[in-house]
């Protein structure tokens, strides 16, 4: 059934691809085929077979203005495969982007966080690699201040 189906189908489209004519009879009625009219009228051919030129266009003319021959599979298959690459390098350098973006945010919120607590004059306490504490003097406190405004203007933009 199915193979009968496709049959009808590749018949059917055949004339798709059929020359249109069309020409005015004895009586004046206006007549479209794709049969060849009768041999006393002339015809105007709206529409050629596929494998002929368009009527009024030369031969260069038409080569000219052909359509390039059609791509084989492997030929799409490669353009197919340079699109998909493209795209994921332009998805990952803009993933990149947003993560160095994201981490210059963090980096800065941190930095803001440093100095609002050093300007607030209360003490620090550092914790060292044995677990003693230590607090911070003055020059440590200036020296902090100075480290923290530097990575204020450096990540905040």
């Amino acid at each position: 059934m199915k193979k009968l189906l496709l049959i009808l189908l590749v018949l059917a489209s055949a004339n798709a691809f059929a020359g249109l004519s069309k020409w005015v009879d004895a009586d004046g009625k206006v007549h479209y085929s794709d049969q060849p009219p009768p041999a006393n009228v002339t015809a105007k051919t709206l529409r050629t077979t596929s494998d002929t030129a368009a009527p009024g266009i030369t031969a260069g003319a038409a080569a000219a203005s052909a359509p390039a021959a059609p791509k084989t599979v492997a030929e799409r298959e490669a353009e197919l495969k340079k699109a998909q690459q493209a795209k994921k390098e332009a998805a990952d350098k803009a993933a990149k982007e947003q993560a160095r973006i994201e981490g210059e945010k963090t980096n800065c919120e941190a930095a803001q966080l440093s100095l609002r607590a050093l300007q607030e004059g209360m003490r620090i306490v550092e914790v060292d690699a044995k677990g003693e504490r230590s607090y911070l003097d003055d020059e440590q406190r200036r020296q902090r201040m100075e480290k923290a405004q530097q990575n204020i203007k450096t990540y905040c933009r």
